[in-house]
């Protein structure tokens, strides 16, 4: 795939997946473990799925069930890039009770 590096780009441009780091040694220094690296998505989930023959694929065969699902993974992708945010928010807990 040669174009690999920028559809990868596109993934996470467009929420499809999302870039975090969980480190559990920052909670022995009173930090949260886990950081979520990625921007809210700011393209929209066609610019990257409609790169890939297999959804294009799908689309062209059936352009209604297409559409149906492309919505249903718009709303996927907010609701996980919301659930990483909330995550990432929480008072973390130690080992010892303590939140930080």
């Amino acid at each position: 795939m040669r174009k690999g590096l920028e559809q990868q780009k596109l993934a996470v441009q467009s929420g499809h997946w999302n870039l975090y780091r969980y480190n559990p040694t920052l909670a022995d220094a009173g930090k949260h473990p886990l950081t979520i690296d990625s921007k809210a998505p700011s393209i929209p989930l066609e610019e990257y799925v409609y790169n890939e023959t297999r959804y294009r694929m799908l689309r062209q065969s059936d352009e209604v069930r297409s559409e149906q699902l492309i919505e249903r993974a718009k709303q996927g992708v907010k609701e996980r890039y919301e659930h990483y945010q909330e995550l990432a928010a929480e008072p973390h807990h130690d080992g010892n009770g303590k939140t930080s």
